[in-house]
């Protein structure tokens, strides 16, 4: 049973891997953008803060349920 608890908090720490490679994506396209248009950069950075935070956000839930797992389930 421990062994299965174990592999349920591995899959949600996973949730992770996706927002960093959403946040780096989203990175990249700011980077771009401003290398575009410079005088939009204000807005752009404000927007990619925006969605940063929402998918470092998602990531944190996973973490969350993970401990809960852990901690529950034993």
């Amino acid at each position: 049973m421990s062994t299965l608890i174990a592999i349920g908090a591995g899959i949600a720490v996973l949730t992770g891997i996706g927002a960093g490679i959403g946040i780096g994506i989203a990175t990249a396209k700011a980077t771009d953008a401003v290398a575009r248009q410079p005088e939009a950069e204000g807005k752009i950075s404000k927007l990619l803060l925006l969605g940063c935070a929402l998918a470092e956000a998602t990531a944190i839930y996973g973490f969350v349920i993970a401990l809960l797992i852990i901690l529950f389930l034993k």
